[in-house]
This record gives C-alpha cells, sequence and structure tokens, in this order.
C-alpha cells in the first residue's frame, strides 16, 4: 500500500528510500465498508484521505434533504472536506463509500510539518492542491455551461471506470439531472455510439 503512495508522489517528487520512510510513518491505513461515513457534517476531526482501493462519493445535503455529489473518488485521488480540513472548521461535507474502500489518511499538522521539511513534499501537495482547484472550477463552470447530454458526456469522459460502478442516481445527482433523463441520456449516448 505504500509502494501505492510512493508511485503516486514520484509523478512529481522522488525520494529515497530513507526520506520516503520517513515521510510514509506519517500516513495511516484504513479500511472502510461499502455505506460507512468516512466524514459526516458536524464532525470535528478532520483528515486527508488517499484512495487505495475503492470508490467514495462527497455531497453536500441542502435544507430540503436533498443530495448533491460534489465529487466522485478512485484509486489514487485525494478526498476529503477541504475547508475543515485546511481552516480547522467543522465538516459541512459528508463522505461515504460507494464500495469498500482502503485509504491511506495524513492530517493536517504532519502535512504542513512534511511540507517544512521537504520542499519537495510541500510542491506535491501544492501540485495536487492546484490540479483540485482547477477541477473544482471546472465543474462549476460544466454545470453553469454545458447542457444535460453534455455534462452526461463530460462525467464519461472525466469518470470512464464509474458508469458501470456506481448507481445511476448517483450519476443523476452529480450531473444535475432526474433519474429518468439520465435514462434518455444514456440511451442516447448507446444509440449514438452503435
Amino acid at each position: 500500500m505504500m509502494t501505492t503512495l510512493r508511485n503516486h508522489i514520484a509523478e512529481i517528487a522522488s525520494f529515497s528510500d530513507q526520506e520516503f520512510e520517513y515521510i510514509s510513518s506519517h500516513f495511516h491505513h484504513k479500511k472502510m465498508k461499502k455505506n460507512q461515513f468516512l466524514l459526516q457534517a458536524g464532525q470535528q476531526k478532520v483528515n486527508k484521505y488517499f484512495v487505495l482501493n475503492g470508490i467514495l462519493k462527497s455531497y453536500y445535503i441542502d435544507k430540503n434533504d436533498k443530495e448533491h455529489i460534489i465529487q466522485f473518488a478512485q484509486p489514487d485521488w485525494w478526498i476529503t472536506d477541504y475547508n475543515a480540513f485546511f481552516n480547522n472548521k467543522e465538516v459541512t461535507i459528508n463522505v461515504d463509500c460507494i464500495t469498500d474502500c482502503e485509504l491511506l489518511y495524513i492530517s493536517n499538522q504532519d502535512l504542513e510539518k512534511l511540507s517544512a521539511e521537504f520542499h519537495k513534499m510541500e510542491h506535491f501537495f501544492r501540485v495536487k492542491s492546484n490540479a483540485g482547484y482547477v477541477a473544482s472550477q471546472l465543474r462549476i463552470l460544466t454545470m453553469l455551461n454545458l447542457t444535460a447530454m453534455e455534462r452526461f458526456n463530460h462525467f464519461i469522459s472525466l469518470y470512464p471506470n464509474l458508469i458501470q460502478s456506481i448507481p445511476k442516481y448517483l450519476i443523476a445527482s452529480y450531473i444535475g439531472v432526474s433519474r429518468e433523463m439520465l435514462s434518455r441520456l444514456s440511451k442516447s449516448v448507446t444509440n449514438h455510439t452503435k
């Protein structure tokens, strides 16, 4: 499992075996079951999670109890409530497991410690954060500017492995359409590929 993390970090920064052993000692392993909450609104203590196996979703529940999916996370992705993590705030975004999951996690204190001790780790975390900001901005622009069909096609391009792996109602929630509309979109895409 630490090999997966090392390979992930090595895409941006390389470390000696000794350095990586020290870095990896700041990460902790966690196994979660399908439908189990990783983060729940109101929670105080928050970590940042790296997905080894499984699929998770982060979402917000509005005052009408409607679920709005913000992100799916699959292997090699990071997930948390970023406001709670970086600003020591109470959790407002739920994160739960769509499948059984295996994760590595790090506290904000340890993330800051590693970033201070290793410029290359600070660079790694900055690159990952920047990628997250870009993805978040693109997600907002997608919801604002694209038609339902374009949002569905964008979802397929972003998460090609998830189309068959997660329930359709979650995809509908993510792209902001009803289940019935998603069914029509799926049929339309299928008909176009035949």
